[in-house]
């Protein structure tokens, strides 16, 4: 069994190159939480034959630069796998230690999509982060690093559960029988994409696999009380129609920043078809309808399982495919 890795700043997902196996676990790196200890089990556990990785975790910011990051999650890759490759963002795999294995988990993702869709547009919607990455002829055209990405339009840094309410609303509105009324919100870590999708009922408990901004639970109550506290108040000061509107309009602020991204790509490269993943696949859906580009669901070619840890899976299919 060859294993795909992908180890973010906050999530590690795994999966096997015939999709039996799918895990994902949270592990923020800026906490100290134990990543070698936690590849170790996994090792353990599983035993492959081999282990392909894709790493963005470098990022993290209690590492002071991203070769430090690097060095970290790869010497805790090489000491839990006896026979581990890195894909790199040239389409790479290596056993070397180099730069250009930094945040390319979207290569994998991308030359698996490729090689299986033809030319698109290939989304993926995680939990911090969405990649918009053209692709044709087989192969992804988008920048080789965050930096780059982010000025071309191919990383939006915003995601289905772990970004900050108040960084996509700076105002919301609430309807008044006379007029609506607009309010400014705090710039507190108060509540986060996934308190807007539990209590727009568009993603389940289960699927909240990041801490809360709070500490505390991640029921449907919970998410509300966070909710409100955006706006300053507390559940007895505030309507449940405003906490549903406040909830809407976080959502649709996220799919219009995804939108304006889309449609710069689509038309730089002249592709009107989307392949979209992850968990944040119900606002891919949105995002292609409100701008009439055709759209294709992993999770209807792979399943939802696999959806949400592609990059993983990606990377173990490419390792299985190559002569290594």
């Amino acid at each position: 069994m060859i294993l795909g890795i992908d180890i973010g700043g906050a999530n590690t997902k795994i999966a096997s190159d015939d999709g039996k196996i799918v895990e994902l676990h949270y592990i923020p790196l800026w906490k100290n939480t134990k990543l070698p200890e936690a590849l170790i089990d996994i090792a353990g556990r599983l035993k492959p034959e081999k282990a392909g990785v894709v790493i963005t975790g470098e990022l993290a910011d209690c590492f002071p630069d991203k070769d430090t990051g690097l060095s970290y999650i790869i010497d805790a890759v090489n000491n839990a796998f006896a026979n581990a490759f890195f894909l790199d963002n040239n389409g790479n795999l290596t056993k070397e230690k180099i730069r250009s294995i930094a945040a390319a988990n979207w290569m994998a993702s991308s030359l698996l999509t490729g090689k299986d869709f033809g030319d698109c547009i290939f989304l993926d919607i995680g939990s911090t982060t969405t990649d918009i990455i053209p692709i044709k002829n087989g192969l992804p055209l988008a920048g080789k690093t965050d930096f780059e990405r982010l000025k071309k339009g191919e990383l939006v840094y915003s995601g289905a559960l772990r970004t900050n309410i108040a960084a996509i609303l700076k105002r919301v509105t609430f309807g008044n029988v006379d007029r609506d009324i607009e309010s400014r919100v705090s710039s507190e870590l108060f509540a986060i994409t996934a308190d807007a999708y539990i209590v727009l009922g568009l993603i389940k408990p289960h699927n909240y696999t990041c801490d809360t901004p709070d500490g505390a639970g991640k029921t449907i109550l919970d998410a509300k009380r966070r909710l409100a506290r955006v706006v300053c108040a507390d559940l007895s000061e505030i309507r449940n129609e405003e906490i549903f509107s406040i909830a809407r309009q976080a959502m649709e602020a996220q799919v219009n920043e995804i939108k304006d991204a889309l449609c710069e790509i689509s038309i730089k490269h002249g592709i009107q078809t989307i392949v979209a993943c992850g968990i944040g696949e119900f606002l891919a859906k949105k995002a292609a309808n409100e701008t009439g580009l055709e759209i294709i669901l992993i999770s209807e070619k792979y399943g939802t399982e696999i959806s949400k840890v592609f990059p993983a899976y990606a990377v173990a299919k490419l390792l299985k495919d190559s002569n290594l």
